[in-house]
């Protein structure tokens, strides 16, 4: 399942950032038009019952304004020419001693002209915004890759909300990786934001694809890990830039055999895992290990740890923009509230739906950081041959 931005806040984009799309719809009929038109014809409509001493047709220049603001170049000239020829119609039919004149004419005819310039500004910055939203998605696509259906014998569901809705990606991380030695899986979030935390995650996500698919132990996978976060800073620090990465991570292994009832675990200082079985979820240890590019200050990686987990339960994996989401008055989500119990659908698509759901909620939309939700259990087949 392809990590996405949350469809709400995408919805957000695309009425907000991309001035070219249509901003009120009725379904899928496009309506912005009526807006406006139902301006244009109260403001005719009084104007005609008014008195002389009291005229609402000056009120007619509201009218390309908002059609500016909600329809594109040709509705706006369209209700610029529409405004201009009720103006001037409703103006003369009036006495002489009542009509507004030509000062007050010309006035609507350039206010017409200005919407229809403004409209074509937003037009132009549409195809600006449409361009940067593009390239985020390429740099989503290219950190977070789609994750292939069934890939490593897992069935797989995810999902990525993003604090900066402009950037769509941030340094929360996760992928599976079929291998020849069983399904492996990853989820981190790198400390810190902004461009230079994608590219920790990148690194971290190139070296977990190669290592995991090569290397038969858990281990060593832990290693090359922590290796390449360590490289990276290195290079980042050659480079002047002076902030210096780590990452939060859980690193999965599941064995190859069709029959196993474990799992391995390394836990780099991340919040542990949730089983969700028959008897309801529990609870994975905490890591205590160091976080990947600090192991330099233990000494050494975190262990491995075999724990067990059945055929038909589910392994649920979140950043702490999960554990961490808080409501306007600070609390924090209560997780375990919101999870599968004994007999509910626990479908990684389904789980991830209920997280994702609870997360919104919680917060109201408003996220206070990335939130990355990985779910994956076993399919009943067994794990299919790796990709050569």
């Amino acid at each position: 399942m392809e990590p996405t931005v949350t469809p709400r806040r995408t919805a957000w984009l695309r009425g907000v950032l991309l001035p070219g799309e249509p901003a009120l719809r009725l379904g899928r009929l496009n309506v912005s038009w009526l807006l406006p038109a139902v301006l244009l014809a109260a403001i005719a409509v009084g104007d005609w019952n008014s008195t002389g001493d009291f005229r609402v047709i000056n009120w007619i220049l509201l009218v390309p304004g908002i059609a500016a603001a909600l329809c594109g170049v040709a509705a706006t000239a369209l209700f610029g020419v529409l405004v201009v020829i009720v103006y001037a119609a409703l103006d003369q039919s009036w006495e002489y001693s009542y009509q507004k004149g030509p000062a007050d004419f010309l006035l609507v005819v350039a206010s017409a002209a200005l919407a229809v310039f403004a409209s074509w500004l937003r037009g132009r910055a549409r195809g600006h915004v449409q361009r940067v939203l593009n390239a985020a998605d390429a740099i989503r696509l290219a950190v977070l890759r789609p994750i292939p259906p069934g890939a490593g014998g897992l069935e797989s569901a995810s999902v990525y909300l993003t604090a900066d809705v402009e950037g769509r990606v941030g340094g929360d991380f996760f992928d599976v990786q079929p291998s020849p030695h069983g399904a492996r899986v990853l989820l981190g979030d790198v400390q810190g934001k902004g461009t230079s935390a994608v590219d920790a995650a990148a690194a971290v996500l190139s070296a977990f694809r190669e290592a995991a698919y090569h290397e038969g132990d858990l281990a060593v996978v832990a290693g090359r890990l922590e290796s390449r976060m360590r490289r990276h800073n290195a290079d980042s620090a050659a480079l002047g830039q002076g902030d210096e990465r780590f990452a939060t991570a859980v690193l999965v292994g599941f064995p190859g055999a069709v029959d196993a009832e474990w799992i391995e675990l390394v836990n780099f200082g991340h919040g542990g895992p949730v089983v969700l079985g028959s008897s309801g979820p529990r609870a994975l240890p905490e890591g205590d290990g160091a976080p990947l590019g600090l192991a330099g200050l233990t000494g050494a990686l975190p262990p491995v740890v075999r724990v067990p987990f059945g055929r038909d339960e589910t392994l649920l994996l979140v950043t702490d923009g999960v554990t961490e989401a808080r409501d306007r008055e600070g609390a924090f989500l209560p997780l375990a509230d919101h999870l599968p119990r004994a007999g509910d659908d626990r479908a990684p698509r389904s789980v991830v739906r209920l997280v994702e759901a609870a997360v919104l909620a919680h917060t109201r939309g408003r996220l206070g950081d990335d939130t990355a939700v990985l779910a994956v259990r076993r399919l009943p087949a067994g794990p299919p041959e790796p990709a050569g």
